[in-house]
């Protein structure tokens, strides 16, 4: 049992797991469920092309979520440039910096200007007091980000749509099964955009899926993800292939039916790190919404080195040492990377607290490959830092950082 400084991984000590505790480790589900459903395609040699398996995982998300639509893709990053499309988005697009890179690369890649604005602090999202000063008159739409799975402020955000004549999308890769004022994620804006990557709540192996309550833009998108195509050799509108296989539609059905007990341990793991870290000093977690339905899949801290003594890099690194695979998201920040940062050299100076939040943003291995002892471990080892912060913080400060950069390339 660790109790020392010396106890721990990085100076010397044995790592507190001999496996690898991942962010975003898939749920798998009901094993013998999804085989059964992977037989019965093969047997049947549907494999893709709009099969049984799309349209009823499509029917089903769609009653679900009480959304007229859902169109499923293979994944969310064509669904967003395919939602774009229809949408028929040019110039310039706010959205916050404080996101995957895929959501600024799907407006980008299609010439579309993304113009990055700052978050409010408290929520992490878009603060729509500065979306208004960032419109200009190439503005064609603002894109909200329901990070971590808490609904940004959506209300704030169609009003200003609505009175500047925009449209309004809303990337809700983290947000399957969560809602907004009783109201499930998937019914505002023009549209949202789901992610079902194996790392998120419900996954489909790899895939995505546009929502709407639109009739003559999910006709759109239902043809754009599909060459085009409105029946046999007849090709109406440009398109490209967006389609969801069988076997991810199979995989997200089976999904489906376990994700009650799926979020019922996620929030049984984030209770758990709440009470184990509740009462240290400079360490603050994001709260959920007991009121509105979560699907907690996202255990997210931010540390303030000036109350805890250590950085959340060097928090990172002793976590990495013991093999729990924290991670630092977003860093650094969409505007930090290419080609935004050679694009917008100095995009940074209004995003103040963006650049603060992907500093201290700290997120801990949850899901259902994870326990309650596995927490009071990492745990643990976090009160030891925080006990040990002075002698710890001047020990790392001596050797080189580890490159926290190689494995942070993962989807959000």
């Amino acid at each position: 049992m660790k109790s020392r400084v010396e106890d721990l991984a990085i100076f010397g000590g044995e790592p507190a797991f001999k496996e690898t505790l991942h962010v975003g480790r898939p749920n798998i589900g009901d094993r013998h469920r999804l085989i059964e459903r992977i037989n019965r395609m093969l047997d049947e040699r549907w494999l893709t092309n709009n099969g049984p398996y799309v349209q009823e995982f499509e029917r089903r998300v769609a009653e679900m979520l009480r959304v007229k639509h859902c169109i499923a893709t293979c994944n969310a990053t064509i669904a967003m440039e395919i939602a774009a499309r229809a949408l028929d988005l040019k110039g310039e697009v706010i959205l916050p910096s404080m996101t995957f890179v895929a959501t600024a690369h799907a407006l980008q890649w299609q010439q579309i200007t993304p113009v990055f604005c700052d978050v409010d602090p408290a929520t992490h999202a878009l603060d729509p007091r500065r979306v208004e000063t960032m419109i200009t008159p190439r503005t064609t739409a603002i894109l909200g980000v329901h990070i971590w799975g808490r609904p940004c402020n959506i209300d704030a955000l169609t009003e200003i749509a609505t009175r500047r004549n925009l449209r309004v999308l809303f990337d809700a890769a983290h947000a399957f099964g969560c809602s907004h004022k009783g109201e499930m994620i998937g019914n505002f804006g023009d549209a949202e955009i789901f992610s079902f990557h194996a790392t998120k709540v419900l996954n489909t192996f790899e895939g995505g899926a546009v929502t709407t309550n639109n009739d003559e833009l999910a006709e759109k998108i239902q043809l754009m993800r599909n060459f085009g195509f409105a029946g046999y050799d007849d090709v109406i509108y440009i398109g490209t292939n967006g389609k969801m296989s069988e076997v991810a539609a199979a995989m997200g059905l089976t999904s489906l039916e376990s994700l009650e007990g799926i979020v019922a341990t996620n929030k049984r793991n984030y209770d758990h790190y709440r009470v184990s870290l509740d009462g240290i000093d400079g360490v603050n977690f994001l709260q959920y919404d007991e009121n509105q339905r979560n699907n907690y899949q996202y255990v997210v801290i931010t540390l303030d080195d000036e109350l805890t003594g250590i950085s959340r890099d060097q928090m990172i690194r002793i976590l990495w040492a013991e093999n729990i695979m924290a991670r630092r998201y977003f860093y650094p920040g969409c505007h930090r990377m290419e080609p935004y940062r050679s694009y917008y050299p100095h995009a940074g100076l209004v995003l103040p607290e963006t650049n603060v939040l992907t500093d201290c943003v700290l997120q801990l291995p949850t899901g259902t490959n994870i326990g309650v002892e596995q927490i009071e471990l990492i745990c643990k080892i976090f009160k030891i830092a925080m006990l040990h912060s002075v002698e710890i913080s001047r020990l790392l400060d001596g050797r080189v950082a580890v490159d926290l950069q190689a494995s942070e390339g993962i989807p959000k």
